[in-house]
C-alpha cells in the first residue's frame, strides 16, 4: 500500500516539472520588447539649444528680406531727392521747380499717385548738371522802368561820341560840360549777358489788396483779398503744368511755368478757366477767386524760383 502512494506522487511531481518546463519554454518564445522611457530635458539642455545659431542656408530672415526701393543708389546724389513722409508728387514737382509730366517720366512712374517714404526719384532733367543747376546765380530782378531815350541809344555805344562832337563851330567848354552825363547812363546798362530765365514781365495777378505778405518759412506768397467770382490773372507769359486740387493746403490750384527757373502758383480758386498743358499770356483770365481750403475768399499767389519761394512784392511792378 505505501509502495502505490508513493508511486503515485512521483508521477505527480514529474507532471509539475514537466509543466513548468513547458511554461519556461513558452515565455523564452516571446518577443522581449524594451521598457518606453520619456525623458525631460534639462533646464540647461533648453537654454542651450535656444541660444544656438540656427543654420545660415535655412535662415527666414534672408529669404524674406524686401527689395531696395526704386532708385536706392542715388541717394544722396545731387538732383535727386528722397521721399519723406506726407509727400505727393505734386509738392515734389512743386518744391523742385518741375512739371509733374517730367517727373513721372524721368522715373518711369507707373502710378504717380504712389509714391513710397524712401523712394529716390530724379528732379533735374537727365543730360542736366545738377550742380549748375543748383548753384545758379541770383540776378537782381528786372527794372521795368527806363531812361527816356530811345530802344537804340542803350545797344549803340558810338552814340553818345557823336553827340559830343555834333557842333564843331561851337565854342569847346559849352558842348563839353552838356554831355558828360548821357554817355554814363547809356552805356552803363550793358554790364554784363544776364541770364535770359530772369528777363521775364511780371504783372499782377489779381486786382485785391495784400492781406499778408511773403515770410520766410511761414507765409510762402502774397495773400490778396477779393470777392468769390473775381478774376485771377497769369503774372506772366507761361504753360500750365497743373491745374487741380490735389495739393493738400491750396485747393483748387493752378501751377504755371515760365521757364526753367520761375514757376507760379494760384491758390484756393473756386473755378479753374486753363488746362495742363494749355499755352497761356500775361494778364489772361486762369481761374476765379474763391476760398477753397482757405477760411475765407482770397488768392495766395507764389512765386518760385528753381521751387524756391521768394519774394512776389520784389518782381511785381509797383502798382
Amino acid at each position: 500500500m505505501n509502495g502505490f502512494v508513493e508511486q503515485r506522487l512521483s508521477r505527480r511531481y514529474v507532471a509539475l516539472a514537466l509543466a513548468a518546463a513547458l511554461a519556461a519554454a513558452g515565455c523564452a518564445n516571446k518577443p522581449h520588447r524594451a521598457p518606453v522611457e520619456e525623458r525631460v530635458a534639462s533646464p540647461r539642455a533648453v537654454a542651450a539649444a535656444a541660444s544656438a545659431p540656427a543654420p545660415a542656408a535655412s535662415s527666414p530672415i534672408a529669404a524674406d528680406s524686401a527689395p531696395p526701393l526704386p532708385g536706392a543708389e542715388n541717394a544722396g546724389k545731387p538732383g535727386y531727392y528722397v521721399v519723406k513722409q506726407g509727400d505727393t508728387l505734386i509738392r515734389v514737382a512743386l518744391d523742385n521747380g518741375q512739371n509733374i509730366k517730367d517727373l513721372i517720366k524721368w522715373n518711369g512712374l507707373d502710378n504717380p499717385n504712389v509714391i513710397e517714404v524712401g523712394q529716390v526719384l530724379r528732379v533735374v532733367a537727365p543730360g542736366v548738371d545738377p550742380a549748375l543747376a543748383q548753384t545758379r546765380a541770383v540776378t537782381a530782378p528786372r527794372v521795368e522802368s527806363r531812361p527816356l531815350g530811345t530802344a537804340t541809344a542803350a545797344s549803340a555805344p558810338a552814340a553818345p561820341a557823336t553827340v559830343a562832337t555834333a557842333a564843331p563851330t561851337a565854342a569847346p567848354p559849352v558842348p563839353a560840360a552838356a554831355t558828360p552825363a548821357p554817355p554814363v547812363m547809356n552805356v552803363a546798362p550793358p554790364q554784363a549777358p544776364r541770364d535770359g530765365d530772369d528777363d521775364v514781365r511780371w504783372g499782377w495777378p489779381a486786382n485785391g489788396s495784400v492781406k499778408a505778405g511773403f515770410e520766410e518759412g511761414k507765409v510762402k506768397g502774397l495773400v490778396l483779398g477779393g470777392k468769390a467770382g473775381d478774376p485771377v490773372v497769369a503774372a506772366a507769359d507761361g504753360r500750365v503744368v497743373y491745374a487741380g486740387s490735389g495739393l493738400r493746403g491750396y485747393g483748387n490750384l493752378v501751377i504755371l511755368k515760365h521757364n526753367a527757373t520761375y514757376l507760379t502758383a494760384y491758390a484756393h480758386n473756386q473755378t479753374l478757366l486753363v488746362k495742363e498743358d494749355q499755352n497761356v499770356k500775361r494778364g489772361q483770365k486762369i481761374a476765379e477767386m474763391g476760398s477753397t481750403d482757405a477760411d475765407s475768399v482770397q488768392l495766395h499767389f507764389e512765386i518760385r524760383k528753381q521751387g524756391k519761394p521768394i519774394d512776389p512784392a520784389k518782381l511785381l511792378p509797383p502798382r
